[in-house]
């Protein structure tokens, strides 16, 4: 328990800490002049409250990842509390605020332009292809899960089910942003704080031991096939820094109505998801001690999960059930077919405002959204007749190299901001985070079984080369762009 409420703690003031930092070196101050007033369009472009970005932002971060990454990343042991909170304080919320302050500087533009604008042209057109392919696979796969599931609570088929989500998808990604996500998503986002809080409460109440940090002991059962260095960074992926925030942040730099609410909507956002994540990593570790005759709430974790195909939905709803409920049951219904359903309409959503951004067409016309989302929807339809297990299995995989991407064109925004103030070096805050990303994306493509499947010492060794390599590059860049610093940073 100490490991935890230490954890917890250091969450909670970082907002406060780090967040009033990052907030500084950004030049964050009182404006007005934001893109939702000076690019109003009435349909993507709009001002809303604050409390509802905050909201909104959240639940289109969230969707199922700080539960069910939790949950699955709490089979390595309490070594997940630590990846969580140093991940979600220095990287996840860094990488979200950042990217979100970004766009506003450049008119309320998507990840792939941001990413351009400062890693060049290449990588731009690379980055609008991977970006907008990624946008349509996760709501895809954010289609499949939740029919299946409403299809085995109601006995209605699951291509009816298939079909009412999709509906809504459209609806959801064309109509203007206040009318169905300003609405609907503070709802829902109020409900996932809500289950939160409860277990929070169980936790505490409950006669539940919360297993502390002694050692960085692997836990999960065939340890060596999944060592924590690089597999449990990849599975923790929304809980600690997750690639598809940053295409989310832009959506919402276009709602705020003054400079002054980006940490609170952005930083903020993303340490609440820390902190849901942590507690539900925290649920997992003390909920299953005697599972099967297991004293040990980590071996009755691993077998629980095991013996339920490692699927991290039946464990939300048994921990939920059985914690919390009538009202838990209800509250599991939203952790697993809400909470994707609303992270995968956002998902077409940005994927259209990437596809429109780098078209240049104004989404103000409902026929030139139609034109865009006819043959992204056509594609997304064709996508969940593919294998479900295949989709999910890249996945986590893609989105934490978008984050990686992501996180070196923040390295060269605050190496030109320093440069231009003469101030700094401003660019060491994401620097180290993205070495040890860029580390850990192309060690599990070299060691995990998914990729190339090669030995853990190799696997190592040419992640670190290829690593080498890519911060060479990187820092050749920003050297070559320092003269042009002003020109790069101006909206």
């Amino acid at each position: 328990m100490t490991t935890f409420l230490i954890c917890l703690a250091a969450l909670i003031i970082a907002y406060f800490t780090y967040g009033s930092f990052l907030e500084k070196i950004c030049g964050i101050k009182h404006d007005k002049q934001v893109p939702s007033k000076t690019m109003f369009d009435g349909v993507d472009y709009l001002p809303l409250p604050r409390w509802k970005t905050f909201l909104i932002q959240l639940l289109n971060i969230a969707g199922l990842g700080p539960i069910f990454g939790a949950v699955l990343g709490a089979t390595y042991g309490p070594v997940a509390f630590l990846w969580i909170t140093l991940g979600g304080i220095f990287m996840g919320a860094m990488h979200d605020f950042i990217a979100g302050v970004m766009s506003l500087n450049h008119k309320g533009a998507s990840l792939p332009e941001i990413i351009g604008r400062y890693l060049g042209m290449t990588t731009k057109q690379v980055m609008r292809l991977f970006a907008v392919v990624m946008m349509i696979m996760v709501g895809a796969v954010f289609m499949l899960g939740p029919a299946g599931i409403l299809a085995s609570m109601t006995g209605w088929d699951k291509s009816i089910w298939l079909y009412i989500v999709f509906a809504y998808y459209i609806l959801a990604t064309l109509l203007p942003i206040d009318k169905i996500i300003g609405n609907v998503y503070p709802i829902f986002g109020i409900a996932l704080i809500f289950m939160a809080l409860g277990i929070l409460y169980v936790l505490f109440f409950g006669a539940y031991t919360i297993p502390d940090l002694t050692s960085f002991e692997n836990f999960k059962t065939e340890a060596a096939k999944f060592p924590i260095i690089p597999t449990m960074f990849i599975t923790i992926a929304c809980g600690a820094i997750s690639g598809f925030h940053a295409t989310q942040s832009p959506m919402m730099a276009r709602c705020l109505k003054d400079r002054k609410e980006s940490r609170s909507v952005f930083y903020g956002a993303m340490i609440s998801e820390s902190i849901i994540a942590l507690i539900w990593a925290a649920a997992a570790m003390a909920f299953f001690r005697g599972y099967n005759g297991l004293e040990d709430s980590l071996a009755g974790l691993n077998a629980a999960l095991a013996d339920n195909g490692n699927d991290a939905s039946w464990a939300v709803n048994t921990i939920t059930r059985t914690t919390l409920g009538k009202f838990g049951a209800i509250l599991a219904l939203l952790g697993v077919v809400a909470a994707p359903i609303t992270s995968g309409d956002t998902a077409f959503r940005s994927s259209r405002l990437i596809i429109a951004d780098f078209m240049g067409m104004e989404q103000k016309s409902i026929l030139k959204r139609l034109y865009i989302c006819i043959p992204m929807f056509a594609i997304g339809y064709a996508i969940t007749l593919m294998n479900y297990d295949i989709l999910w299995r890249y996945f986590a995989w893609a989105n934490q190299t978008l984050a990686v991407f992501t996180l070196w064109a923040i390295t060269v925004f605050l190496y030109l901001r320093s440069n231009s103030l003469g101030k700094g070096p401003y660019w060491l805050v994401s620097i180290i985070p993205a070495i040890f990303m860029t580390f850990i994306c192309t060690d599990f493509v070299f060691i995990s079984g998914q990729m190339m499947g090669l030995e853990q010492s190799l696997g190592a060794i040419l992640a670190a080369v290829t690593t080498v390599v890519v911060t060479t590059a990187v820092c050749l860049h920003m050297r070559h762009l320092k003269k042009k610093a002003e020109e790069i940073l101006a909206a």
